[in-house]
């Protein structure tokens, strides 16, 4: 007890009596203070006594996939900032190979009462992937944001880049540089911001059946990507269009193994324009998701169902930009 009690006054800025006195649910402290106090417990992993378990703490969670690709890292700054001004404190659950499921961390999120949680890469954008998780959050009125698209029947507000538009802009990149075989490397299967990009690609490019063999799918990683874009190249793609700066990488590397140059021989157009891409080989061009405004959006949203304003059952949209680099050029005379 003398150990917790230190560690969550050091935590909250407190002394140990007045850590003591909220504990107790004594009088003589400020409501700043006691939520203070709360706020150092639920993040230190102390279990709250049993008569303060029933109130949230202003503790919010942001669920990522993972940290390797710099978009989450990215997000996960401008999400915990913002946070962190609207007075809330940030707890970060990163996703790991043979780790911590998201379901397993939802689980831990409701064990510690926080306010809302923020979703980023999640199951949700998967059709055939499990969302049992996501219900229970619903059944206990959980505020949630979505960052990018997902599921329909979720429910909750979602906060989306207009995939729409990234592929119109990738795409009229291309055709604008002469290349007429444009291919695409896309998520799995059932990944709804993949299928969007699809169904853009469908409608700018008139696509019909026979053309669907200038997609290839993969997971989002550059191994997967070096598979799927290797047989784009070898059909006589030389444009391709990728759902991340990630399997744009990848498919760089493809094009490389099979003797290509990128970008005499290959043009490449990422999506994301996550850190460094100014530093890849060549330069990337991609398109660029506007992470610090959606970011701040989600968080926006988050507060206002917290503090029980409403839920904007609508998704809102935001237009990415094209940022052109070394990585697209003229198409190849034949």
């Amino acid at each position: 007890m003398t150990k917790r009690l230190t560690e969550v006054a050091k935590k909250a800025g407190v002394s140990e009596a007045t850590v003591s006195r909220v504990l107790n649910g004594r009088d003589g402290v400020s409501e700043a203070t006691r939520t203070a106090v709360l706020t150092a417990l639920d993040v230190l992993g102390y279990e709250r006594p049993t008569k303060l378990r029933g109130e949230r703490a202003r503790l919010v969670g942001l669920v990522l996939p993972e940290l390797q690709n710099p978009i989450f890292p990215a997000l996960a700054e401008v999400v915990t900032g913002t946070l962190a001004q609207r007075g809330y404190t940030p707890a970060l659950c990163a996703r790991t190979i043979g780790g911590v499921s998201e379901m397993d961390y939802v689980e831990m999120l409701l064990d510690h009462q926080v306010s809302g949680v923020i979703f980023a890469g999640g199951s949700y954008a998967l059709a055939d992937a499990r969302h049992d998780h996501y219900r229970r959050l619903t059944d206990r009125g959980l505020p949630v944001v979505l960052v990018n698209a997902g599921v329909d029947e979720l429910g909750f507000p979602r906060v989306s880049t207009d995939d729409a538009v990234a592929v119109e802009q990738a795409y009229g990149h291309l055709r604008s540089l002469g290349h007429e075989r444009i291919g695409m490397v896309l998520g799995p299967e059932g990944h709804v911001p993949s299928r969007r990009k699809l169904d853009a690609m469908v409608q700018a490019a008139d696509w019909g059946a026979a053309e669907q063999e200038c997609v290839e799918r993969s997971s989002f990683s550059m191994e997967g990507a070096r598979v799927a874009a290797t047989k784009l190249v070898e059909r006589g793609v030389t444009g391709i269009i990728c759902a991340s700066d990630v399997l744009a990488l990848g498919t760089i590397r493809a094009a490389r193994r099979l003797g290509r140059a990128v970008p005499t021989d290959i043009s490449v157009v990422g999506f994301d324009d996550s850190a460094f891409m100014t530093c890849t080989d060549p330069p990337l061009t991609t398109v660029r998701q506007p992470i610090e405004t959606m970011g701040q959006a989600a968080v926006d949203l988050l507060v206002t169902q917290i503090e029980g304003a409403g839920v904007l059952q609508d998704e809102l949209l935001f237009e990415p930009e094209l940022v052109v680099r070394g990585s697209t050029a003229p198409a190849p005379r034949r």
